[in-house]
């Protein structure tokens, strides 16, 4: 087989298809859940390990977005790290609970918050256990995982619990297991990753539908204008004053 970008497009548009074919539900069932607690004022907290991060991104503190989004991941865990003087690393974070609990520490949480929670694997110990905290707080919690790769490994949580197995609401990325696309002959190697283009369309797709659901609320949901857009900073900041501290 030759690597191609053309082989690429097919395989990530098949994956997007099946996304589109089997997710809607799901994403739709978020919405809902979602939109009514920023009804209530609530914030949307997203937390997404390495690459996953990027899905956090596409939902929080973009053109086109909700403001009542915000952003959380190993990045401000290692930042609070390193300001002890502890050496970071990144992968070792993400598999250790206790991360968990030093992110909620940084978090301005309100009763009527919710997370997504966004993890290819779902089996790592950071992820789930911020899953199972925050359910333990009545929180919902909103997962974005791959059902193929979470179900063909084992939790490296001390409860043997996955991601997919503790959320409220469970997106599939539909993915492949290892995240990668093509294999390369005569190696045990694989290329080319697929969970950031799918996360992509999954994160616009509940953008879309959580907004939806707001103006069928009343009123005009806090959307945020491009930087880049005249007459921008003065409506943005308004939005922001609103979650001062939470986002």
């Amino acid at each position: 087989m030759n690597l191609s970008a053309e082989l690429l497009f097919d395989a990530a548009e098949s994956i997007v298809r099946q996304v589109r074919a089997t997710q809607l539900p799901a994403i739709k069932q978020a919405a809902d859940l979602l939109a009514a607690r920023c009804h209530e004022d609530g914030v949307i907290h997203i937390f997404g390990a390495g690459h996953s991060r990027a899905f956090a991104m596409e939902l929080a503190g973009r053109a086109g977005g909700v403001a009542c989004t915000h952003i959380i991941g190993l990045e401000e865990g290692a930042q609070a790290e390193g300001r002890k003087g502890t050496p970071i690393n990144l992968p070792d974070l993400e598999r250790d609970p206790a991360t968990a609990h030093k992110l909620l520490e940084l978090i301005n949480l309100h009763p009527s918050d919710a997370f997504v929670i966004v993890s290819n694997s779902g089996r790592n110990g950071a992820p789930v256990e911020l899953a199972l905290e925050v359910k333990r707080r009545s929180m919902p919690v909103v997962a974005v995982t791959s059902l193929n790769h979470s179900r063909a490994t084992e939790s490296r949580h001390p409860s043997g619990k996955r991601l997919f197995e503790i959320a409220d609401v469970v997106i599939d990325n539909c993915c492949p297991y290892g995240d990668t696309l093509f294999d390369l002959p005569g190696t045990r190697l694989k290329a080319c990753s697929a969970s950031s283009i799918a996360g992509a369309f999954i994160a616009q797709a509940l953008t879309a539908e959580l907004i939806a659901r707001l103006v069928a609320m009343g009123g005009v949901p806090p959307i945020f204008i491009s930087a880049n857009v005249d007459g921008s900073d003065e409506h943005n900041a308004a939005i922001q004053k609103r979650y001062e501290g939470r986002i």
